[in-house]
């Protein structure tokens, strides 16, 4: 097959990932009258997308009342705005297409904003839709009255007030085909109330055009193909590449070119276990990053920003790459992932006799005695049920707990991405819901957890799959990390006061039951293999809290 011919794997995944203008067809239902709201459903039905995670207030009640009508709608309550905006992008890393949130008013966005800055770091496609007062009551000054265009235009890449019912339909259709767009985006679409209320006269549907995603240049590819030949040359790969077939194949160019094989620290979604393709992460602090491309000579980026510094920090450089390491964007994360891929194994001579470099499984036996983190560790990898989804939002605990796994049964990890805490227990629960035949085990610090605990509650109302870990190590342990990574050596009562979640002490097992989620607290390793064993065992959530032992 020629390296300008069509391939299977890119057309795959090019037709999931298609960039159009949209010609929006107006259905209209004979004999039924109805109003914005619920012309919005039905074109949401109609055009895919049957999720919403909500957390509704006044002005979203015709909306409500419309996703009542239809029962083939799944509507999830949400006790936080953070909650919904996290669960959907969960769904959208597992379930690769769009669920919707409802939101109440700017004040509602607000509180959805730090999981839709996440989101849009993981190239999630969300649809947001956003309840306002009526038209004609946003003249005066009340108290939920804000400005809910200019929050939306921070964090989302579309955004739309509708502002007729008649209009709603259509907007609604544009709204899920820019959340599809580019590989995932996030829409807003605002509701006023009297939209929602008025008489429409219609459902849409999107009528798509077959328009690839942004491909680069045959020239481009070769070029790359050539410098991947070379010695000490680096391929990173990031969005679709880190899972499924497409990991497959970057892991073919990686043995018939010679180039190191490359992932970023903070990733949507990545397979883990056996039979995954081998490849090196980016850790987190800065210093063992610049240790990890030291002799490095190239960086070819496929699906992939440019590995940065999380922080600056004094004397320390933003970006780990040696002086005279070039860095080249291939394809951007919005760019067709998929054809360039294969395209560059094309060029680089890679066919079906090709082999993979992948872990082997290798599961530790389970450990026994006083509980560590590397114990804990070895426990997961050695009772990850097969195809399990692991979400990862330990920060400091997870430095330890994660290497073990890489050997453990297949399965995939979802990792925070634009660095606001908070993300994973909405993160799994949206993940259950997009996979429900799949255990997720959601590993957490307690600080972390207590900015989203409200998820516990819909993975009980739900009867979730997920398995959650809170690494209770009383405080917020990166912080006092990063005071020492900017050269602050000792500090005192005010800053310790800041960092530790004590005086009163969390009681996770407590928080737990007072959401409907059975919990336990452990504090050696075999109560530790005993409450996983049991959890991973059940349908339905759990909570493990683990009194954080000491690193080794």
């Amino acid at each position: 097959m020629t390296i300008d011919g069509l391939h299977i794997i890119a057309s795959f995944f090019s037709y999931f990932w298609i960039v159009s203008p949209i010609k929006f067809v107006e259905i209209r239902v004979g004999g039924d009258r109805m109003n914005g709201a619920e012309s919005l459903v039905k074109t949401f039905l109609h055009n895919g997308l049957d999720t919403v995670f909500a957390n509704p207030g006044t002005s979203e009640m015709h909306f409500v009342a419309a996703l009542d009508r239809h029962p083939e709608m799944n509507c999830l309550l949400c006790l936080f705005e953070g909650g919904t905006t996290g669960a959907a992008d969960g769904y959208y890393r597992m379930k690769r297409d769009v669920a919707g949130t409802l939101l109440h008013l700017a004040p509602g966005l607000g509180n959805a904003f730090a999981n839709l800055h996440n989101a849009r770091k993981s190239g999630s496609g969300i649809v947001n839709v956003v309840g306002d007062h009526a038209t004609h009551h946003l003249r005066y000054e009340s108290p939920l009255r804000g400005d809910i265009t200019g929050l939306s235009r921070a964090i989302s890449h579309w955004t739309r007030v509708s502002d007729q019912a008649t209009s709603v339909a259509s907007d609604g259709a544009a709204a899920i085909q820019a959340a599809r767009s580019q590989n995932g985006q996030i829409a807003t679409l605002v509701l006023p109330a009297d939209t929602a209320w008025d008489t429409a006269t219609g459902l849409a549907a999107n009528s798509v055009l077959a328009q690839p995603l942004h491909r680069p240049s045959l020239e481009n590819i070769e070029a790359a193909a050539m410098r991947l030949m070379t010695a000490n040359a680096a391929l990173m790969i990031g969005g679709s590449a880190l899972f499924g077939p497409l990991r497959a194949l970057a892991g073919k160019i990686s043995v018939k070119t010679g180039c190191r094989l490359l992932a970023d620290t903070l990733i949507p979604r990545i397979s883990k276990g056996a039979g995954a393709v081998k490849l090196d992460q980016l850790v987190y602090p800065i210093e063992p990053k610049i240790a990890q491309l030291e002799q490095t000579s190239s960086i070819t980026l496929i699906g992939a920003d440019q590995p940065v510094a999380f922080f600056a920090y004094p004397g320390k450089p933003s970006t780990p790459e040696p002086a005279g390491c070039t860095v080249s964007s291939l394809c951007a994360p919005t760019d067709d992932i998929a054809w360039t891929l294969q395209s560059l194994a094309d060029a680089a001579g890679v066919s079906s006799k090709t082999q993979l470099n992948t872990y082997a499984l290798d599961l530790p036996p389970i450990p026994t005695g006083g509980l560590t983190l590397a114990k804990v560790g070895q426990t997961l990898a050695a009772l990850i049920p097969e195809n399990a989804i692991v979400c990862n939002e330990s920060v400091t605990s997870g430095f330890h707990v994660i290497p073990p796994i890489a050997t453990a049964r297949p399965h995939d990890l979802l990792g925070g991405t634009g660095g606001a805490i908070g993300l994973c227990l909405p993160c799994a629960t949206g993940a259950a819901i997009a996979c429900p035949d799949r255990k997720v085990i959601a590993l957490t610090g307690d600080g972390s957890a207590m900015y989203t605990l409200q998820s516990l509650w819909t993975m009980a109302r739900e009867s979730l799959d997920v398995t959650v870990i809170v690494f209770a190590n009383r405080g917020y342990q990166i912080l006092r990390d990063e005071l020492a990574n900017v050269g602050v050596e000792s500090f005192g009562k005010n800053a310790e006061a800041m960092f530790d979640v004590e005086n009163p002490t969390l009681d996770w097992v407590a928080l737990a039951k007072g959401h409907g989620v059975p919990g336990t607290r452990i504090e050696d390793t075999d109560s530790f293999v005993k409450a996983l064993s049991a959890g991973l065992s059940r349908d339905g959530p759990s909570l493990i809290e683990v009194m954080c032992p000491p690193a080794s």
